[in-house]
């Protein structure tokens, strides 16, 4: 399987200025819509992770932005798997419109335990669809 997947992301009006570019904090929801997709794409969705008794917690964002994301722009978002740890992994991605790069992204994620509210292990399904 490919290490790069790439997700659609759906925008909204809301989620553009009055110069009908993206306000920057709907990137993170791009984000967010990419990496539920990513996970799905590999094989272990949110809802199995959520099954599981897990959930994620960002923990830490870079965005670097290079051109602006219009309203109405289709915009398709290359995910790929940059590192797994023990308890926490993280994605790169690409945010393009018609293949032209408008922003990069790097993202760590640390998994909890949804039933102690604390970090855990990343689950055995989880690692496999990270791994593979």
């Amino acid at each position: 399987m490919s290490q790069i997947v790439t997700v659609p992301v759906q925008s909204h009006y809301y989620q553009f200025d009055q110069q009908g570019v993206a306000f920057n904090m709907w990137y993170l929801a791009f984000l967010e819509q990419a990496r539920n997709g990513y996970l799905a794409a590999r094989g272990f969705s949110l809802e199995d992770l959520l099954a599981s008794g897990h959930d994620i917690q960002l923990v830490h964002v870079e965005i670097d932005w290079s051109c602006a994301l219009r309203y109405g722009d289709p915009i398709a978002i290359d995910v790929s798997r940059a590192r797994v740890g023990t308890t926490s992994f993280t994605l790169r991605y690409a945010l393009a419109v018609q293949g032209q790069v408008g922003a990069t992204a790097a993202a760590v994620y640390v998994i909890v335990d949804a039933s102690i509210e604390g970090k855990a292990p990343l689950p055995p399904g989880l690692r496999a669809a990270l791994e593979q």
